[in-house]
């Protein structure tokens, strides 16, 4: 009887399986699960129906040909060669080309809730609430064991101890676990005075994560008072809580930081403006000592009536320069005065009396212009440039004229 080493059975296995001309180039219709992109880039995953599951795995040099990104809960077409891993005497899909074809049950509904929520509102920007910048109460519902709590725990004790933390238990997968979470939510409101609630978990599958996307999760979550950060799942995964929340998480971890700010970065800034203040009021106290010394300095400080000879000198300055103005303007004033002084002279009619012209008036002062003003025996007066000679009209002449007699 031959006794075979297990390395044996699975070469030997694996050259069944590679010499079968079935197994080496087919194409596997399927459902996308468990996919996970390693440092390495290569790919690994399962394609999953209602009868069964197949581990896969793509190599980096064929990932690097996908022409979409590959999802949990794509419904696709693999093509490849089905061989034995001798190591772990497993066999597995080495898939060279993978093909989207369409999306699977869950992913389905998924498209379909979030098409929903969306045409409701919930998700709309102007519902969101402002995250408090120094929370004092937050409460995190999620499931008390796992990674994800102990993560968030301690890194909110790390980067500010000053919040009190208060822990909602409840489940985050299975049938149950939509309702336990929308009635933590729905509590906390109703009998915690919180500032902020994070709710999440840790990663896994669609399945795993369904929880997240029920309605009566999103619906709790956009009714909630107090604000809610998301946190499931991680970077790449996707929830419908995502949406409604009025802040998506990455994961778990980075809700804690994003939930709070790091004390270690608010005591340097603390630091920082302290050092800033105390220039400044070195500046402040240098400029003030500086003008004092220069106060010491001045003449005024040195005799008190220096003041007073400064505003006296100032005062004759100006009182000279007032008194030069009104000369000035007075001077003007005069030579105005006296040029239309002169012009009026020339106008006189004084001037043409005496030129040795004379004017005829009347006794009520009226001037005699035309001969036919006058009437024998009329009294006028003659002004001459020396004074006025009283006249009387004797007669007519024989050219029309009339006489008069002084």
């Amino acid at each position: 009887m031959e006794i075979y080493s297990v390395s044996q059975v699975n070469g030997y296995l694996k050259q069944q399986f590679d010499a079968d001309p079935v197994l080496s180039a087919l194409f596997i219709r399927g459902e996308l699960c468990n996919y996970k992109t390693y440092p390495s880039g290569h790919h690994y995953f399962s394609l999953k129906d209602e009868g069964g599951s197949l581990r896969c795995v793509m190599f980096r040099r064929e990932a690097a040909g996908l022409n979409f990104r590959p999802q949990n809960g794509m419904q696709v077409i693999a093509y490849g060669r089905v061989s034995v891993f001798p190591r772990d005497g497993q066999y597995q899909l080495y898939c060279s080309k993978l093909t989207a074809e369409g999306l699977g049950d869950l992913h389905l509904a998924f498209e379909q809730m979030k098409e929903k929520l969306y045409r409701q509102g919930l998700f709309a920007q102007e519902h969101k609430k402002t995250l408090p910048r120094y929370p004092e109460h937050i409460v995190l519902i999620t499931s008390p064991v796992g990674a994800a709590v102990q993560d968030m725990l301690r890194i909110l004790g790390a980067r500010w101890p000053l919040a009190r933390i208060t822990l909602l238990p409840v489940r985050v997968q299975g049938e149950q676990a939509a309702g336990e979470i929308a009635q933590a939510l729905r509590w906390a409101n109703a009998n915690l005075r919180a500032d902020l609630i994070l709710t999440g978990r840790g990663g896994g599958s669609m399945e795993d994560l369904m929880a997240f996307n029920e309605e009566i999760v999103a619906r709790a979550i956009y009714d909630s008072k107090i604000p809610v950060i998301s946190a499931v799942g991680h970077e790449p995964d996707v929830t419908i809580a995502d949406f409604v929340a009025d802040l998506r998480a990455a994961t778990p971890s980075n809700a804690a930081e994003l939930a709070v700010p790091d004390q270690n970065a608010l005591y340097e800034l603390l630091g920082q403006l302290a050092q800033r203040l105390r220039r400044a009021m070195e500046r402040q106290l240098t400029a003030r000592r500086d003008r004092l010394k220069r106060l010491e300095a001045s003449r005024v400080m040195a005799g008190p009536t220096v003041f007073l000879q400064d505003r006296r000198l100032q005062l004759d300055f100006y009182q000279n320069r007032m008194a030069a103005g009104l000369r000035q303007s007075l001077g003007e004033n005069q030579r105005r005065l006296a040029a239309k002084a002169a012009a009026l002279d020339a106008m006189s009619p004084l001037k043409v009396l005496g030129r040795g012209y004379s004017i005829a008036q009347r006794k009520d002062g009226a001037v005699l212009s035309s001969v036919a003003q006058a009437a024998p025996d009329m009294k006028f007066n003659l002004r001459l440039v020396d004074g006025s000679l009283p006249c009387r009209v004797e007669t007519e002449d024989k050219n029309g004229g009339k006489k008069a007699e002084l």
